[in-house]
């Protein structure tokens, strides 16, 4: 009996990976997003899944759930010791998933990033699991996806003047 549950699981996780990944690939066409892109989402989320799946199998086969209780907790904590020390890799991993499936702007567009600080602005090269990437002249910033989140982003439709400020001040009203 066991071994009819377990290829069952066996066929609705392969179904679900082949649901998901064919998802993913419509929804970056869609979009027009980066195919590296498209894989690194693609495999979080299988990683996801797959985790998911394990889960429901320990519980399947028997194991009581007080000792998978223990089990997982025991790897989350060396996990969450691990990623406290790195909490920036998962908040910039979980922001990267929403820039997947939410970020308006996509590879080649201008924009520039409201920081009072720093002027980040620029052509959009590349948008990684980490990272976005933007040109700016033959400077190439790498701005997490984290912040970029945070921030306002204009998305400019040509790309900025250095005397821009100069130009709009001449202009008659």
């Amino acid at each position: 009996m066991k071994f009819i549950i377990v290829a069952m699981l066996l066929i609705a996780y392969l179904v679900s990976l082949s649901f998901l990944t064919s998802a993913i690939s419509r929804i970056g066409s869609r979009k027009s997003v980066n195919v590296y892109r498209v894989e690194y989402i693609r495999k979080t989320l299988k990683m996801g899944v797959t985790v998911f799946f394990v889960i429901v199998l320990f519980l399947l086969l028997g194991i009581e759930y007080s000792q998978l209780s223990v089990f997982l907790s025991s790897v989350f904590a060396v996990i969450g010791v691990a990623l406290f020390a790195q909490w920036s890799i998962l908040s910039n991993m979980t922001a990267s998933l929403v820039i997947f499936f939410f970020f308006p702007y996509r590879v080649g567009d201008e924009v520039k990033v409201v920081d009072k600080d720093d002027d980040i602005s620029g052509r959009i090269e590349e948008i990684s699991l980490f990272h976005v990437m933007i040109r700016r002249n033959q400077e190439l910033i790498t701005y997490p996806n984290n912040l970029i989140l945070q921030k306002a982003v204009i998305k400019n439709p040509q790309p900025v003047a250095a005397n821009s400020e100069t130009d709009l001040q001449n202009q008659p009203i």
